[in-house]
């Protein structure tokens, strides 16, 4: 029976079990993971938090990682300035970056998360506001979601991947992991 673990990535974390330019003192998935067999479904950015999904079903990852199952990934994003209406409405539509016009996504203000600290911390200034935005989306290219930010102007400055499907980090503290239940086939 396929295994699916869900695992809460700190920050500086590779989304990886070995540093392919090691010796390196950057962390890596076997600080935190014990379990033989399983891989990422997916990646998260070294300097992205939240959840990242592990299987030892091939089959499975694809179904979580693959554009062309289009899973929704849930984002909560700390960005620079207060979008407006209007950035939003972008970001919905869907934004023209380098490599292309992204699809349409869910995106919405939203009060500041109830998360754990980060370290470092995000750096504060007195003179730029920031807020928290919730941004879905149905394709996972490269740094998506800093480049759809930047591209509305308004860099992110936190970035915390909340579910994935029908999975989320509910209850899981950050460096923690937990099995959780296999996909319903349908």
């Amino acid at each position: 029976m396929a295994r699916l673990i869900a695992f809460n990535k700190p920050y500086g974390v590779l989304s990886q079990f070995i540093d392919a330019k090691a010796p390196s003192p950057r962390p890596t998935l076997s600080a935190f993971i014990a379990v033989p067999g399983v891989y990422p479904a997916g990646r998260l950015d070294r300097d992205s938090e939240g959840l990242l999904l592990l299987t030892d079903d091939g089959g499975l990852q694809a179904r979580i990682a693959h554009p062309r199952f289009k899973a929704p990934k849930r984002y909560l994003v700390q960005v620079e300035g207060e979008p407006d209406e209007a950035a939003l409405a972008r970001l919905r539509a869907g934004v023209d970056l380098n490599d292309g016009r992204t699809l349409p996504a869910q995106a919405e203000r939203i009060d500041d998360p109830a998360l754990w600290p980060r370290d470092p911390p995000v750096r504060f200034r007195k003179s730029v506001p920031d807020c928290w935005i919730a941004l879905t989306l149905r394709e996972g290219r490269n740094r998506q979601v800093r480049r759809m930010t930047a591209a509305v102007g308004h860099p992110t400055l936190r970035l915390v991947r909340w579910a994935i499907g029908e999975w989320d980090l509910e209850g899981l503290a950050q460096g923690e992991w937990r099995d959780v239940e296999l996909p319903k086939r349908g």
